[in-house]
């Protein structure tokens, strides 16, 4: 087939190139414009290192953009890790219409943050789903949809990096070729079902000690490594990352109150939360680089006792 790719990063490098891989033929790719001082955008680097046109609209809402998409007549476009908003205008010029990608069981968790919120909030199961865009965010019928477990101590990274990512790139071409196959125009979603949620960014990675240790532990988690959770010491923020939950047995299990620093190890931290402890082993302090937890708990001269988030 001949299709056109939307997208950006090293998710829109990996889908063009199972495309390649597959035999099928990448007209051009559209990515965002360059942003100053950032690293070249992967998928990029990645098409003009095979001679792919690349195209970099500030809007993908412009006359241009429509000109050039139905100047490329391709069977298909497919969006690989959109931020831009795709107006249905553009998508229904290819023959077969255009496929997205989105790292959710829609209708849940719409939104740009939708592999965050389900381990924060506890979920055991996330997936992916293929739809067809509209002009509704993340609302289009459904093409498939794929599973994965949330394990009791997956991260962001593990979720995405070691499942979603993968199963996204195979998704993608999966529903590529059914479609342009058989034309499916997908399933209407269920609004019955359908949650919305806003980007996880610095406020709402904050931790509050004084919560479940469950609740801090699923932040800590499920932003690791983006954005972060974090807590202040010495008036800086303090991010935590590659963290465990031991919870409490007996009320001698916790000695102190939450935020506190309970023990100090060689490698790492337990700090006291409601109802159990959170071990540490990698921080940073403001705008710094990771540290291991004995490097921090050198330089900063901490001690058990010592109160976080004060």
């Amino acid at each position: 087939m001949r299709v056109a790719l939307i997208g950006q990063q090293k998710f829109g490098k990996a889908v063009t190139d199972a495309f390649i891989a597959r035999g099928h033929t990448v007209a051009a790719v559209f990515c965002a414009p360059d942003k100053a001082g950032a690293p070249v955008d992967p998928i990029k680097s990645g098409a003009e290192a095979l001679g792919i046109p690349v195209h970099q609209l500030a809007s993908l809402r412009s006359e241009k953009a429509i000109d050039l998409l139905r100047g490329l007549d391709v069977d298909l476009a497919v969006m690989a890790y959109v931020l831009q908003f795709v107006p249905q205008q553009l998508t229904a010029i290819p023959r077969h219409g255009t496929i997205q990608f989105h790292p959710s069981l829609l209708p849940r968790y719409r939104g740009p943050s939708s592999i965050n919120w389900p381990i924060i909030r506890g979920d055991t199961v996330t997936g992916l789903t293929i739809f067809r865009p509209t002009d509704g965010l993340d609302e289009g019928p459904v093409i498939l949809q794929k599973e994965t477990p949330i394990g009791p101590d997956d991260t962001l990274g593990s979720v995405y990096f070691d499942r979603l990512f993968p199963m996204g790139v195979a998704a993608l071409l999966e529903a590529a070729e059914q479609v342009v196959q058989q034309d499916m125009p997908g399933v209407i979603q269920d609004e019955t079902f359908a949650s919305y949620e806003g980007w996880c960014r610095e406020p709402a990675a904050r931790i509050n000690w004084h919560n479940h240790v469950d609740q801090v532990y699923n932040l800590i988690r499920g932003c690791d490594p983006a954005p972060g959770a974090w807590t202040t010491w010495g008036g800086k923020p303090l991010t935590l990352f590659d963290a465990r939950k031991h919870p409490a047995r007996r009320f001698a299990d916790v000695a102190g109150e939450p935020g506190t620093i309970a023990a100090v190890g060689e490698r790492s931290i337990l700090i006291n939360a409601q109802g159990g402890q959170i071990e540490c082993f990698k921080v940073k302090i403001g705008a710094g680089g990771k540290l291991g937890a004995a490097q921090f708990v050198a330089t900063e001269g901490i001690t058990p006792g010592t109160v976080l988030g004060a």
